[in-house]
């Protein structure tokens, strides 16, 4: 081979290496982008069922004891027989109820009756979280959760824990429960290893591809082949496909997993069941309305495995549009006790599916934001066809934020301007103390494919 040769073949393969090289660089930083950001979103839908959870039982340890505490009984025998009743009510292999009063003093616990008795206001975990002191002000704010480490019983090794209290201020008591999460952290380390042998399969395909293109180079002795050029761009995009993909997968497979987490709501219905048996056997008046109070939550549990698949794929943007995509959005946030969304939607006929689910997504992540920061009294959510694009506007009348500022260019607006310019459009912010608005343009025809 001429040294003419040489030179020309080694021009063209070290950009093409170079190319590759980047592509690998930029895959495997997107793999873990997308890593952090969907096991942030996973962790919140697992946070979210667990606390639902926890109010559900604290609940119905509160209907335990109502005969005793609605009654307005102030006396010894009836907090005796309340703490009674608590100590014998478990939930699981590790869940049980603890009553503290004003003071730190710890009047029950069921799995370490050696506590009771003692004052315990400045315990604190092994992150220096004084736990009963937070639980005590959490209660006392009107209920609320709290995050320490406390020993798991069925191991007695410490394990995140997330507790909620209630006060029972006539008693003088705080009254609680709380769930472990190393359940959430083994979920959320299965996903990153199932997500990063996906990530090692792409890269390697792309290895195998660069090593393809390298002989096809030398094979065919052509310095700058546009042909091949091409099919290798062409690859490069189905590879990228493929990581876009994998993602939507894993998300069907979390959802069918957050399934599994509704139990907790299950075990506070099948509470209150045993419980209205047991008052029906012993000809209680109240028992049918144990049953309603029953079926009611059983309610609340299907209810909330349906907003969570749809959170996760909507099936109606699939079978109805957009349009009823978006109705559905707003009516699930109003449901949740965020602010009202008044509806403005006129999508174009035949909007191409790319487009719609990008849209989409951007007005989720736009009123979770809304819901999350703003503290608004309301919101419009506007969708027009022009002559050549299409517009999504949302505005709310909230405090607003400092859009160039690194808290106001977080992960969640980075990702809506990211599908924006996915399907070739535009995303604008502007925001300020009387409100923010967020504004999409698309073209009506996209030259670039994204998927959900």
């Amino acid at each position: 081979m001429t040294p003419l040769r040489t030179k020309i073949l080694v021009l063209a393969v070290l950009p093409l290496l170079a190319a590759l090289a980047l592509v690998g660089a930029l895959l495997a930083y997107e793999m873990r982008e997308l890593e952090r950001e969907q096991s942030r979103t996973q962790e919140q839908a697992f946070l979210a069922a667990k606390r639902e959870g926890l109010r559900n039982v604290v609940e119905l340890a509160m209907t335990s004891i109502g005969h005793l505490y609605a009654a307005g009984r102030n006396d010894d025998d009836a907090k005796a027989e309340a703490q009674r009743i608590l100590r014998a009510i478990s939930f699981g292999p590790d869940g049980y109820f603890f009553v503290y009063d004003l003071t730190g003093r710890n009047l029950v616990h069921p799995r370490l009756p050696e506590l009771e008795g003692q004052a315990l206001m400045d315990l604190k975990d092994v992150n220096g979280v004084h736990v009963i002191r937070e639980l005590l002000a959490r209660a006392q704010e009107g209920g609320g959760f709290q995050r320490y480490d406390w020993p798991k019983p069925s191991t007695g090794e410490s394990t995140p824990k997330l507790g909620y209290a209630v006060l029972l201020d006539r008693w003088g008591w705080m009254l609680g429960t709380g769930l472990y999460l190393d359940d959430i952290e083994a979920a959320t380390a299965g996903w990153r290893r199932s997500l990063g042998a996906t990530g090692r399969e792409t890269l390697v395909v792309l290895a195998l591809v660069a090593g393809a293109a390298i002989l096809s180079v030398f094979a065919g002795g052509l310095a700058l082949n546009i042909t091949e050029q091409k099919r290798a761009d062409r690859r490069i995009r189905q590879l990228a496909d493929r990581v876009v993909l994998s993602q939507e997968e894993e998300r069907a497979r979390v959802s069918r997993e957050l399934h599994d987490h509704v139990c907790q709501l299950l075990v506070s219905v099948k509470y209150r069941f045993e419980l209205a048996t047991r008052q029906a056997a012993a000809g209680a008046p109240d028992a049918s309305a144990q049953l309603r109070g029953a079926v009611d939550q059983l309610a609340g549990a299907i209810g909330t495995v349906r907003r969570i698949s749809h959170e996760l794929r909507p099936a109606l943007l699939d079978d109805l549009g957009l349009d009823a995509a978006l109705t559905r959005l707003a009516d699930d946030l109003m449901h949740r006790g965020g602010p009202p969304v008044a509806l403005d939607l006129s999508p174009p006929d035949g909007l191409p599916q790319a487009q719609a689910v990008a849209l989409y997504r951007i007005a989720q992540e736009a009123l979770a934001n809304v819901e999350r920061h703003a503290q608004a009294r309301g919101i419009e959510l506007r969708l027009r066809a022009g002559a050549e694009a299409t517009v999504l506007e949302i505005t709310d009348d909230g405090h607003g934020f400092v859009v160039d500022t690194p808290a106001g260019g977080g992960i969640g607006l980075s990702n809506m301007a990211q599908r924006a310019d996915s399907v070739g459009g535009q995303l604008e912010i502007a925001s300020s103390p009387a409100g923010t608005t967020v504004r999409v343009r698309l073209p009506l025809r996209a030259d670039r494919p994204i998927t959900a």
